[in-house]
């Protein structure tokens, strides 16, 4: 795909918005200043485009291990029977949900994501091969696309994942954990009430509790305890509750809410009115906190994409550029070492040879040298010769080098974008035609840095436009409210 085609599905990004949400439309046109900067500092391939790094539509992820009523929390948020349920793993695919105006659910392959920049698997079979060479061609084994009339659904996207066992999971499996991760809005971990056992799923928990609690978007994560009428039948869920607290500190969540909550058609019978008031009370009333804040969603989602995008501009500007000059920098100090390595040790050999071939009597150069110069046109293609092998030995050098630091930013950084982004840099500032001696990278001035706080200027003013929207202190209605 080139440049002119990732400006076609702009385009038509930007007439979706103008019907869905008219405040991010300008917001697209701000990315595609970000990518024609990081395009020519190599951070980004031609048709490549900052804007598949994020969903545009409000997204919820659910996660969890096997069994623990994910399906089941779906289908009763949705009132469809969308997703199969049952007590052991029934599915094994990511299934993407969204809303459906003609009245029925379909089920669509993976393609119908992977190809479409709107939602959150586009190009995901290219991030599968590299990962996993030969699984980019088995897109729809891994995710689906599912449609449904539930009004639930309308301006959203749901994921349910597959019942997560990291002992067990395949990379690209924990692959596309970590993208649906850091696409969503907001991620609903549940885990089931019934087995607080944390021995018996240790890189269950390392994945989806160790490793999100350090996140800057930690706040995105709700801890669900599912089927908790369970707990009836002792009526010991403070117990319960505490034996999952106790297990999750060993993983460094030792502070936040876990919401309690079962099925109500699943609900094992609770004969006692009372205890059954008292379960189906504090379950109704976590439920609507965790509806409310799915819906609170849809107006998270313009700070979301808003904050994305400033987060990307100082990236490049305070992470990436400074990362990128400090590999470049070693890659030229390699380079003058090889270079002095080479070129000493070919000075060595010749004068060797000199030693050794010259007439010790008169001390005369070898008799090549002489025949070299003994016609005037002869130093003409030897020098040609020499200044060739000069280069020859001076691309090694560069050659050599390079491999080096690249071996050093794949130790550096996993599989994933910022590694590839910087090895593209990298490969694009290291070519035989750039000198070795150009402090900044390729593509990095003046220029760029005025595009770079364009784009944060953006940033500020698509905020102040949301926050005319949601949030005005001086009690005005906005444009276009009722009160207006």
């Amino acid at each position: 795909m080139d440049d002119g085609r990732v400006t076609d599905r702009l385009a038509s990004l930007k007439e979706h918005l103008k019907r869905e949400n008219p405040l991010l439309v300008d917001a697209v046109d701000s990315f595609h200043k970000l990518d024609r900067v990081c395009q020519k500092l190599g951070l980004l391939a031609k048709d490549q485009s900052t804007v598949a790094r994020i969903a545009w539509w409000p997204l919820i992820s659910v996660l969890g291990p096997f069994s623990a009523g994910k399906s089941t929390f779906i289908n009763n948020y949705l009132g469809a029977a969308l997703q199969q349920t049952g007590s052991h793993a029934v599915d094994d695919t990511f299934t993407v949900i969204c809303y459906s105006a003609t009245g029925e659910s379909r089920v669509l392959p993976g393609t119908a994501l992977n190809a479409d920049l709107r939602f959150p698997f586009y190009k995901m079979s290219e991030e599968l091969e590299k990962v996993e060479p030969g699984e980019g061609n088995r897109i729809d084994a891994y995710i689906r696309l599912k449609t449904c009339p539930s009004d639930q659904l309308r301006g959203l996207i749901l994921i349910d994942s597959p019942g997560f066992d990291a002992d067990d999971q395949r990379t690209a499996t924990l692959r596309l954990t970590e993208h649906i991760m850091n696409l969503s809005d907001l991620v609903l971990v549940l885990f089931d009430a019934r087995r607080p056992e944390p021995g018996a799923m240790r890189d269950t928990l390392t994945h989806l509790v160790a490793g999100t609690i350090s996140r800057r978007d930690s706040s995105k994560f709700i801890y669900i305890l599912n089927q908790m009428d369970i707990a009836a039948r002792e009526d010991n869920p403070e117990e319960v509750v505490g034996a999952w607290q106790r297990a999750l500190a060993q993983y460094g969540l030792t502070a936040g809410k876990f919401y309690r909550v079962y099925s109500p058609s699943a609900a094992m019978p609770i004969p006692d009115e009372g205890l059954r008031q008292r379960f189906e009370a504090k379950r109704d009333a976590d439920m609507a906190g965790i509806r409310d804040r799915m819906r609170q969603v849809r107006v998270e989602r313009g700070y979301r994409i808003v904050g994305e995008l400033d987060k990307l501009a100082r990236e490049v500007a305070d992470v990436r550029v400074p990362e990128l000059r400090e590999r470049l920098r070693a890659w030229r100090t390699g380079t003058l070492r090889r270079d002095a390595l080479l070129f000493g040790g070919l000075a060595a050999v010749c004068l060797g040879l000199d030693l050794a071939l010259a007439d010790p009597a008169t001390g005369l150069v070898p008799g090549w040298l002489s025949w070299v110069f003994a016609q005037s046109w002869r130093w003409i293609p030897f020098l040609v010769l020499v200044a060739g092998g000069c280069l020859w030995l001076h691309a090694l050098a560069r050659s050599w080098a390079a491999a080096k630091v690249a071996r050093e930013v794949a130790r550096a950084h996993p599989v994933g974008p910022v590694r590839e982004s910087l090895l593209r840099a990298l490969a694009k500032n290291t070519a035989l035609w750039r000198t070795i001696f150009r402090n900044e990278p390729a593509g990095w001035g003046r220029f760029a840095r005025r595009r770079l706080t364009s784009v944060l200027a953006d940033c500020e003013k698509f905020v102040q436009t949301l926050n005319d929207r949601y949030a005005r202190p001086s009690g005005t209605p906005a444009p276009g409210d009722p009160e207006a």
